[in-house]
């Protein structure tokens, strides 16, 4: 039997600082702990002090202030809100860009289906959420000025998985690239692209400063489903094959594999993942619901390292420097404006519905 659990939605609306404000007095305790997540997992691996981590991804910051200043205010409103400093918070929004990534083996798992894959052909986007078992998670409802609304799942006070009003929703995946450099954090590209009201003005975000260690899938109501694949120089937009998408941790795109074979993190369990994903939606081709999609990603074939990942069975043959599990599940529906989400691995815990 497994255990049910929702998540209390937190509520926030006004100018993007009251927004922020409100969020950062709700979470003031997930943020906290982030904070000292974020400090000590990189402790862990190179000898930096908190005021040199700080300092480090201060660095990104003139590319965040010029790509997205109203994010910006929002920052400023959740330090307040949480009692902490601003650089304690823009360093939450660059998680993606810290330097101990280099460690990691295996994460998340992507997906987008739509048209005749699914039943009553809506788009369903999703993924399972990988990362390491002190990772915290909010679920949050925005109203924005402008009247957009989001329903977002909010992973350590910084990043979001998002559906919108306008019908769009985005996910992610890390990919094991050869190189960093300066440029706008991947968090802040995915928060911009789900402020847009058409699905090719997001996809533009996406594309033209999405210059990360990010994969991007999106998705919108009328059907059309992209997978963006970026490096710090260049990007690949990779179109659907039978209305179909799934993406691990690893490049598709051949010319962005350059350097990526020197990477001993690099598991197996990325491929096998993809190819896992791929054969359970295509196997239940035109048949594929929300319900369908819970199913597949509670699979656990080469456990540990399956689509729902955590720890258990054998070991694999190397060893990740963090114990990484499936933190929460996350299916969206932009159509209907709902989400639904897990709070914890989803052979565990019932998926439990979200209304944007």
């Amino acid at each position: 039997m497994k255990k049910r659990k929702r998540f209390e939605i937190i509520e926030c609306s006004g100018t993007p600082y009251e927004i922020g404000k409100q969020y950062g007095q709700a979470a003031r305790e997930n943020i906290l702990i982030s904070i000292d997540d974020v400090v000590t997992k990189i402790k862990s691996v190179v000898k930096a002090s908190k005021e040199e981590i700080l300092a480090n991804t201060g660095k990104y910051l003139p590319f965040a202030e010029k790509f997205d200043p109203e994010l910006i205010e929002t920052l400023k409103g959740e330090a307040d809100g949480a009692g902490v400093t601003f650089a304690e918070v823009f360093a939450l929004w660059c998680w993606f860009e810290l330097d101990y990534y280099p460690r990691v083996a295996e994460m998340c798992t992507s997906f987008a289906v739509t048209g005749k894959a699914t039943k009553g052909g809506k788009t369903i986007i999703g993924q399972n959420f990988d990362v390491h078992t002190t990772a915290t998670l909010d679920v949050v409802r925005t109203k924005h000025q402008d009247g957009m609304e989001q329903l977002s799942v909010v992973f350590w006070g910084g990043g979001e998985l998002t559906i919108t009003s306008a019908g769009l929703g985005i996910v992610l995946n890390f990919v094991f690239t050869p190189e960093l450099r300066l440029a706008v954090p991947c968090c802040f590209v995915m928060h911009r692209a789900m402020r847009q009201k058409r699905m090719g003005d997001a996809l533009g975000v996406l594309c033209t400063s999405g210059r990360s260690t990010l994969h991007y899938m999106t998705g919108c109501r009328e059907g059309e489903i992209f997978s963006v694949e970026t490096t710090h120089n260049d990007f690949s937009v990779i179109q659907p094959t039978n209305d179909v998408l799934v993406h691990t941790n690893h490049f598709l795109t051949e010319r962005l594999r350059v350097g990526t074979s020197n990477r001993p993190s690099i598991g197996g369990g990325t491929y096998l993942r993809q190819q896992r994903l791929e054969r359970l939606i295509h196997n239940h081709y035109g048949d594929v619901t929300p319900e369908r999609m819970m199913e597949f990603m509670s699979d656990h074939h080469n456990h540990p390292l399956s689509l729902c990942n955590h720890p258990g069975g054998e070991a694999p043959s190397f060893q990740p420097a963090f114990q990484f599990h499936t933190a929460t599940s996350v299916i969206m529906v932009p159509e209907d404006g709902l989400m639904y989400v897990t709070y914890g691995p989803p052979c565990e815990y019932e998926f439990e519905e979200y209304k944007l």
